[in-house]
């Protein structure tokens, strides 16, 4: 099975990476910002515009391998307007509970942790040796960093960054589109839109 990837940048690595380690082979890289040259030997076949052609030519599943949360929603809606499907991209090397629901584009990273009854939403993101403990759920597009945990019942909404080290209490909500800075410790319910640091976490100019 070969595999479209959507971006060419960082993240679009450990991506690449990931999907060899399933079995399956990357088609090549689509990305607006040009050629960036052979990604782990991986070809641009250029931009968004080519999606509806390369499903014509029989291209089917797509990822997206961009870290923005926005950016990763509005480039899944795009890939599916086109008829590619987004499956979930987990990596071997993650440990995922049989009781856990990823949904559609979701991504669960090497050394990742999804424990039991946990939920992942469509295009959210579990990066490189994050935990999501029992009964958390993470909305859509929302993006876990590396090496931060959600204790148990934790809930992110949509489009919420939970960074690099952070840490969130059990229980806690987080509300769309809110920013928890790397090595933060979250302990009380975060809202809308709100961007979080320090430990304990506090309010970010």
């Amino acid at each position: 099975m070969a595999i479209l990837v959507l971006g060419a940048g960082g993240h679009a690595r450990p991506v690449i990476e990931a999907i060899r380690a399933t079995g399956a082979t990357v088609a090549g890289l689509l990305d607006d910002g040009g050629d960036p040259g052979p990604v782990l030997g991986c070809a641009w076949l250029g931009g968004t515009g080519q999606l509806a052609a390369l499903r014509a030519q029989g291209l089917a599943e797509a990822v997206i391998a961009i870290g923005d949360n926005a950016a990763r929603q509005r480039l899944g809606a795009l890939c599916e307007a086109a008829g590619f499907t987004l499956p979930p991209l987990l990596h071997p090397a993650s440990l995922i509970s049989p009781s856990a629901r990823i949904a559609a584009g979701a991504q669960v990273m090497a050394r990742a942790v999804v424990g039991p009854e946990a939920a992942l939403g469509r295009l959210a993101l579990v990066n490189t040796g994050a935990i999501v403990e029992h009964e958390c759920t993470l909305g859509e597009a929302a993006h876990l960093g590396p090496g931060a945990v959600l204790c148990g019942r934790v809930s992110l909404g949509a489009r919420v960054l939970v960074a690099a080290g952070a840490v969130v209490r059990p229980g806690v909500a987080i509300g769309e589109d809110a920013l928890v800075a790397p090595g933060a410790a979250v302990s009380a319910a975060v809202p809308p839109g709100a961007r979080l640091g320090g430990v304990p976490a506090r309010p970010l100019r």
